[in-house]
């Protein structure tokens, strides 16, 4: 793999997280969204996010390959030590180690903000997701049947975590 730089995101980089999110919409593979985003909509959405909840990115020759981001869990206080998180790579960098550094990122930074769980939602049928899930520690708690309905299919969700 080329060499690759783990930063946090910053505003500037609003339209290549956008374009990426759009990639994971568009294929079907990450997300219930189905309504594409906007530069715009990346930007206040980033803008919005304290330090408890960073957005990192993956660069590689000066391109952002992959973003990802540690996201608040449930509004409710009793939820303050259990994180979401999000992990989005560009198609063309897709199986190619960017998501297990991304993961690994979020991992350390959930235990400096002192989370002690991490937790997400993925498609049990996106199987290189939940393989690499599993070997970066999460484990399965369950599926949400019939959670949402994609493209007029009902989509199981899949619920994995990590206590930290």
């Amino acid at each position: 793999m080329e060499s690759m730089a783990i930063r946090f995101a910053s505003l500037d980089d609003a339209s290549a997280i956008c374009t990426i999110y759009n990639q994971g919409i568009e294929d079907r593979v990450a997300t219930l969204e189905t309504e594409l985003r906007d530069a715009d909509e990346r930007r206040r959405w980033l803008s919005s996010r304290g330090s408890r909840y960073p957005v990192v990115v993956a660069e590689s020759g000066g391109r952002i390959v992959a973003w990802a981001s540690l996201n608040s869990f449930n509004l409710r206080h009793c939820y303050d030590h259990v994180a979401d998180i999000s992990v989005y790579v560009e198609r063309s960098w897709r199986g190619k180690g960017v998501g297990r550094m991304l993961l690994a990122r979020l991992v350390e930074l959930g235990r400096s903000l002192s989370f002690h769980k991490l937790v997400l939602a993925c498609f049990p049928t996106n199987k290189p997701g939940v393989a690499l899930y599993e070997r970066m520690g999460f484990v399965a708690v369950g599926v949400y049947r019939e959670q949402g309905l994609l493209d007029g299919q009902w989509v199981d969700v899949l619920i994995m975590e990590q206590l930290l």
